[in-house]
């Protein structure tokens, strides 16, 4: 098998418009495990929200893997162990914290299966909650909230808005952290280092396979740096221009089961033609 691994981000590629896996997408990729090949569910979703996914797969059984927050956790799904974790600086959050406010933007982290946010009613906020199937906890004051350790931050709103934020915060902030949007209202704030193809290169060393190994499939901004780290980087055809351009292979969209696309042509047919 050319291509031992597969790497899926899940919102818009993995998942269809309703968060869906078809049924023709999940037998396919129980196939292709069941042939031998290892699956990673790449997102910057928490682990609380990807649990529901990877047990859908079977990653307990097939020897799956979980990379949340971005790349900040990588779980061994059938041990549960963590063999990967990066936390944000509590020294900059009063920054962000003040980023959100002074722009009457929400922001929001995580505790276990709770959003944390000042805001439990931001139309923003309740869809990060639904899109993780998380409860939204309300809290006083985010700061004296967040006493615990913690992956990433997300500040959330109008995307026209929060691209010029984006901006700043970057400049800002670039040498300190990554800050970068993983959907149009979606602004991610995580620890310096963290994306996708840095925390994959971790994976791979842990578990002795190569990039050139590896299909990386994604639709966002912040799929776009694993996609091009792959030994074959796969763009959905509904993912932002810049991913596309930078992809070796186009497949369908997340409506049209792209990723079953990707698995019959480069992992199945391989084994079919031997």
């Amino acid at each position: 098998m050319k291509y031992k691994l597969l790497v899926l981000d899940l919102d818009g590629t993995l998942t269809n418009t309703r968060k869906e896996v078809t049924e023709h997408t999940r037998t396919t990729l129980i196939k292709a495990q069941e042939q031998g090949l290892k699956i990673v569910l790449a997102s910057g979703r928490p682990t609380y929200g990807i649990a529901p996914l990877a047990n859908l797969l079977q990653l307990d059984k097939y020897e799956g893997y979980v990379l949340s927050y971005n790349g900040g956790e990588i779980i061994d799904w059938k041990t549960g162990d963590l063999l990967y974790k990066n936390l944000l600086d509590p020294e900059v959050l009063p920054y962000l914290y003040q980023c959100a406010n002074d722009n009457h933007f929400a922001i929001v982290t995580y505790d276990g299966e709770y959003v944390l946010t000042e805001y439990p009613d931001d139309e923003y906020v309740l869809k990060e909650a639904l899109l993780n199937v998380m409860k939204i906890k309300k809290v006083d004051n985010f700061l004296k909230a967040v006493q615990h350790p913690i992956a990433k931050c997300l500040i959330v709103g109008e995307p026209t808005r929060l691209a010029v934020l984006e901006k700043e915060m970057y400049n800002h902030l670039h040498d300190r952290m990554g800050v970068f949007r993983s959907e149009p209202y979606f602004l991610e704030l995580v620890p310096k280092g963290i994306d996708k193809a840095q925390s994959l290169a971790v994976l791979l060393k842990e578990i002795g396979m190569t990039k050139d190994e590896m299909i990386a499939v994604g639709d966002g901004f912040n799929d776009l740096s694993m996609i091009k780290y792959a030994g074959l980087g796969v763009a959905m055809s509904n993912a932002q221009e810049v991913v596309k351009e930078n992809a070796d292979f186009i497949t369908l969209s997340n409506e049209e089961d792209g990723v079953a696309h990707v698995v019959e042509k480069f992992i199945l047919s391989e084994n079919t033609d031997k």
